[in-house]
């Protein structure tokens, strides 16, 4: 059995001026004629038009890919191995593109509009926009949501940037008082507590000392939360916890 040159356009999805130009150079010749000398392609010419379409997929030129067909040692399976290998490497590829697509589109979501380079200086391998859905589900519906949405939308690299050098002094000063065994009830730290409060208030939204103790509550319950904090110091967390509680007592008193 054998196919017109039509059939065989409409069964791989290909033009018939491609099968014509395949023809020409000898990539893929027809095994048959018919009597009036048209071209007519049979089963192991769809075979190699199947090959052909693969590698081309893979994006190997046509001179090339006539090379790695005609090779004498390449039998079916050594070419569907291969084929199989450099697809899956490829779907890998494309799996990371779509992971960094994906990524992209979180961020413009959560009002993040630096560039690349830019997010790497200032969040090197952290990416807040991992976490917009969990913060979404979380605190979607409540003001507070809003309004840092509304504010981080605005903030440009230098924001981010002064932003980040905050916390970090802020991070520096608790260590220290954790590791000196410095209470957590004592002044010193509940003043560090209520500037962790006054540094969300500040570039996020109004955190009043009841939505900060949750917070408190928040990075020891949530162990995402805590290994952020730990890694700085190993129990800084609960640490940080306590020194909010008792800031918030001291406020109510």
């Amino acid at each position: 059995m054998s196919f017109s040159v039509g059939q065989v356009a409409r069964l791989a999805g290909v033009t018939v001026r491609a099968l014509h130009h395949y023809d020409e150079i000898g990539l893929l010749t027809p095994g048959e004629r018919s009597h009036a000398g048209y071209r007519r392609y049979t089963d192991a010419d769809l075979l190699r038009l199947q090959q052909i379409l693969l590698y081309r997929e893979l994006g190997f030129p046509l001179d090339e890919i006539a090379v790695i067909l005609d090779e004498p040692s390449a039998d079916e399976l050594t070419h569907l191995r291969r084929q199989h290998e450099l697809l899956s490497r490829k779907a890998e590829r494309l799996g990371e593109v779509i992971a960094a697509v994906e990524r992209a589109m979180r961020a413009r979501a959560a009002g993040i509009t630096l560039t690349p380079a830019e997010r790497f200086e200032v969040f090197a391998g952290f990416r807040p926009e991992d976490h917009d859905a969990e913060v979404e589900r979380r605190w979607g519906h409540g003001p507070a949501y809003a309004e840092s949405r509304r504010r981080v939308a605005a903030y440009t690299k230098a924001d981010w940037l002064r932003l980040k050098a905050e916390a970090g002094a802020l991070d520096e000063e608790l260590v220290a008082a954790f590791r000196s065994g410095l209470p957590a009830e004592s002044p010193h730290a509940m003043d560090l507590a209520e500037r962790h409060r006054g540094h969300i208030t500040r570039w996020f939204y109004d955190c009043g000392h009841d939505l900060h103790a949750c917070l408190g509550d928040l990075y020891t319950g949530d162990p995402r939360f805590t290994a952020v904090f730990d890694a700085l110091a190993p129990g800084l967390a609960g640490y940080l916890r306590a020194a909010i509680h008792a800031n918030a007592r001291r406020a109510a008193s």
